[in-house]
């Protein structure tokens, strides 16, 4: 809303304030300033002149004029000019030798044309007035030759653009930023709206109200003989351009005019172009309606329409048709003011993209009370401006509504800011917003509970009075402020107006709590312990497409392509959530692959959403008027889906790098696995890997993750069709593994180990093994034999040749054992070995590898 500071001063005495300070204030008010626009301040020595004569010069390919300009000086100015829309004896603005116009242009005394040329005559455009740029701005007859232009026009002026949020609707209008501006400053206040209306009881052009949800009031009124060639004065159209609005013709002016100022949309029809009662329904099936922007527009049943006998003829409160417009032979005119549905109002205007400076007003809700008013004097200024006769009597159809009443405790408004107002200031400061408060309350009100002819109550109240006291009153905002229907609302109106800045600031209490839980700092530990091992956090969107179910090759029972589907998706190509982490790691991979990353390793820890058997498809919608009872809440919870916490990586090109030291070593599947044990290191479970097929992994690179019995994940080398679907390198790797199992097998709060004092005895043994024995059955066999002395076991060889026969490998073991209490012998260390070989030849057929 751009509102003209001399706008602002003829309804509210302000004291020599700038527009700054203006701006400050009304900012301190709750209101957003978007910019401060100065108009004139650099505008100099402007005159009124007179046109003595005209000589018309011949040889140029436009019309050139020289003429002689009396502008109150001894002698009259010469002055070379394009325009001729201007002819001798006319007044006109003049830019003497040294002037300056709006911008900075500055004008001097030069020779063109072979004329000289001391100034400059102007047109509107060129003094800042608007846009009109096809003629020298003529003033009227009798001004006062050499009077500063400036002045006697109102060049100098500030204008103020504020932000208006939907919740104050009344401060798209020059009254309601004037009466903020007022209590601001603590002046007083001229309501424009306090006019004097002739009681009339004779209707004018016939109406009704055909559905009382879409408009409550309709009023009507009737100028015949307008002259539609009468232009709109200079103050209208500098006032019009100023606040953001193109000047049309003086009919339409004057209804945006009256609606910047009282903010009360106005329309007008067309008398002649009327057929029959005017009603204001809902649209009917199959109807249409062009609009005044020429495009033509199938109604919806919800529409709000001004009907007449020949069907619609408005969408109301948005845009007018164009069968009804104000033509340039329209003589006889009916102005049309109303107060619709604000719900019904914006959904129309979003409905059909159509946002109008009517709808931006009507959805945040207007006075009920205006079109009396405004109508009255929208049908005076036609009379006044455009020569009409305003015909007697008004049309006013309505349907009763009681106004809303607010019960508080006078208490209210400190309990919420936590300051203390006294009663005198509640009340004081909602009267200046318009408010008729009254000591007392309804019982019903005070139970919480909502009086039956409509008072707007809180639930909480009853509650509120044992901290604020039975001090109540009954508050009946103002016609003008449609937003205030809670205690709440008038809390904040005392607090605005009171000033935020006296609000003090006070740091809340921090309560006490034990930090961080286990399954927290297990996420932390293992993002720290991955981020160290040389990988890179990404965080991908939980969302993924059909399609990524058929890339990772996935069986079409696999559980993994039930996927829960998103009623609102970002984008059509990825509608459901995520059933596992790997597609949006991967598509991560190629997109850095893409840029020259070659060498990658990704992680990412996030949910994934599995969905429930047997859940309901759609969880229910609840009221927010109360809280959810327990069923009600266990019914929610049963329509989510399972989330579980997981963590998976990729890895591409080089893991270990090449450079002047030597090469460096390609990622594989080993790294996979590898990235399992750290996280389940960090976890302090006991991780166990054997070989396994699940899509979308190499069927013979493919690990199976277990903590005991519980499978938690699994890690390899990529399916070549999976590398192939997303683009990714060859031998690419990945793993995924659900940190909420791990979090089940955690043995709790972690306990140091008792650190023995006496020295290790460490022992290496060879085994031959068929080369499809699992390393980790190998592992687990000789675990189990060497007994507890065992304190470590580490693969540090495999070896596969002609030395170990056809189909058979080397796995070279270090084996560390320590005793608690005492130094190992070299025949005790000797037995444990013994014993897990031996128990290694017994599950897996190990030979012992001689030297």
């Amino acid at each position: 809303m751009k509102v003209p500071l001399s706008w602002l001063r003829e309804y509210v005495d302000l004291p020599a304030a700038t527009a700054h300070e203006v701006a400050d204030r009304l900012t301190m008010a709750g209101l957003k300033l978007e910019a401060i626009t100065s108009y004139g301040h650099d505008v100099k020595n402007v005159v009124v002149g007179e046109v003595l004569e005209i000589e018309e010069l011949t040889g140029f390919k436009k019309p050139i004029r020289h003429c002689k300009v009396e502008v109150g000086e001894a002698t009259p100015r010469e002055i070379v000019c394009g325009a001729t829309n201007f002819v001798a004896g006319d007044r006109v603005p003049v830019v003497l030798p040294g002037g300056v116009l709006p911008g900075g242009f500055e004008v001097g005394a030069r020779k063109t044309y072979g004329r000289m040329s001391e100034g400059m005559i102007c047109s509107e455009r060129e003094l800042g007035l608007g846009d009109d740029h096809n003629g020298i701005m003529v003033l009227p007859a009798g001004t006062p030759i050499g009077t500063d232009v400036v002045e006697l026009l109102g060049l100098r002026d500030d204008v103020i653009e504020l932000e208006i949020t939907p919740d104050i609707g009344y401060a798209l209008s020059v009254r309601g930023v004037a009466r903020e501006v007022a209590t601001a400053f603590g002046v007083a206040f001229r309501d424009p709206a306090d006019v004097e209306v002739p009681a009339e009881t004779e209707p004018s052009w016939p109406a009704s109200i055909g559905d009382p949800t879409a408009c409550d009031r309709f009023v009507l009124r009737e100028v015949r003989g307008f002259d539609p060639a009468a232009q709109s004065p200079l103050w209208m159209r500098v006032r019009l351009s100023r606040s953001g609005m193109r000047p049309v013709s003086l009919a339409v002016d004057i209804t945006n005019y009256l609606m910047l100022e009282l903010g009360q949309p106005l329309h007008a029809f067309d008398r002649s172009k009327l057929t029959g009662e005017i009603v204001v329904r809902r649209a009917r099936a199959g109807e249409r309606l062009e609009t005044l922007d020429h495009v033509v527009r199938e109604l919806d049943p919800d529409d709000i329409l001004i009907t007449d006998q020949s069907g619609p003829i408005s969408m109301a409160g948005t845009m007018g048709g164009l069968e009804t417009e104000i033509s340039d032979g329209s003589t006889d005119i009916v102005i049309e003011a109303a107060h619709f549905s604000a719900t019904g109002i914006s959904r129309e205007s979003r409905r059909h993209g159509l946002v109008s400076e009517a709808s931006k007003r009507f959805e945040r809700g207007v006075d009920r009370e205006l079109p009396l008013v405004a109508s009255w004097r929208a049908v005076r200024m036609l009379a006044e401006l455009g020569g009409a006769t305003v015909q007697p009597g008004v049309t006013h159809a309505e349907v009763d509504v009681t106004p809303a009443r607010i019960a508080i405790p006078a208490g209210h408004p400190s309990a919420v800011a936590g300051v203390p107002y006294s009663k005198e200031v509640v009340v004081g400061r909602l009267e200046q917003v318009g408010c008729l408060v009254a000591d007392g309350d309804d019982p019903a009100v005070r139970e919480g509970g909502v009086d039956p002819t409509g008072v707007v109550t809180g639930g909480e109240l009853a509650a509120r009075l044992a901290v604020t006291g039975p001090d109540m009153i009954t508050v009946t905002p103002p016609s003008w402020r449609p937003d205030l229907t809670d205690p709440n609302d008038l809390a904040e109106e005392v607090i605005r107006l009171e000033g935020y800045d006296r609000l003090p600031s006070v740091l809340p209490s921090a309560p006490a709590g034990a930090g961080l839980t286990e399954a927290q700092r297990l996420r932390r530990r293992v993002g720290r312990a991955l981020a160290e091992g040389g990988y890179v956090e990404v965080l991908s969107y939980p969302f993924i497409g059909a399609d990524d179910f058929d890339r990772l090759q996935l069986p079409a029972d696999d559980a993994r392509r039930r996927a829960m589907r998103l009623a609102n998706p970002l984008s059509e190509d990825e509608p459901l959530m995520r059933t596992t982490l790997l597609p949006g790691l991967l598509k991560t991979l190629v997109r850095n692959v893409g840029r020259g990353f070659g060498d990658v390793a990704l992680f990412e820890t996030g949910a994934v959403y599995r969905p429930r058997e047997n859940a309901p498809a759609v969880a229910p919608v609840l009221g927010v008027s109360r809280r959810p009872t327990e069923e009600e809440l266990a019914s929610i919870e049963a329509a989510l889906p399972d989330q579980p916490l997981r963590v998976a990586v990729v890895l591409a090109g080089e893991f270990e790098r090449s450079g002047w030291w030597g090469s460096g070593r390609q990622a594989s599947w080993a790294d996979a696995v590898q990235a399992a044990r750290l996280i389940a290191a960090e976890s302090r479970v006991e991780l166990s890997i054997s070989a396994d097929q699940h899509e979308p992994w190499h069927p013979g690179r493919c690990a199976a993750l277990y903590v005991g019995d519980t499978l938690v994940g699994h890690a390899g080398e990529l399916h070549p069709r999976v590398i192939e679907a997303y683009g990714l390198p060859p031998r690419t790797a990945a793993m995924e593994l659900e940190l909420s199992r791990l979090e089940s097998g955690m043995p709790g709060p972690a306990q140091a180990p008792p650190v023995s004092p006496y020295p290790v005895a460490t022992q290496d043994v060879a085994l031959i093994v068929p080369d499809f024995t699992p390393v980790a059955d190998v592992e687990a066999a000789l675990r189990d034999g060497a007994g507890e002395l065992l304190e470590s076991v580490r693969l540090f060889d495999v070896y596969a040749g002609e030395q170990v026969g056809e189909g058979n490998k080397s796995l070279a073991y270090t084996m560390r054992f320590r005793a608690a209490g005492r130094t190992l012998t070299v025949e005790e260390t000797t037995a444990a070995r013994d014993a897990a070989v031996a128990m290694a030849a017994d599950r897996v057929g190990a030979q012992l590898r001689s030297a």
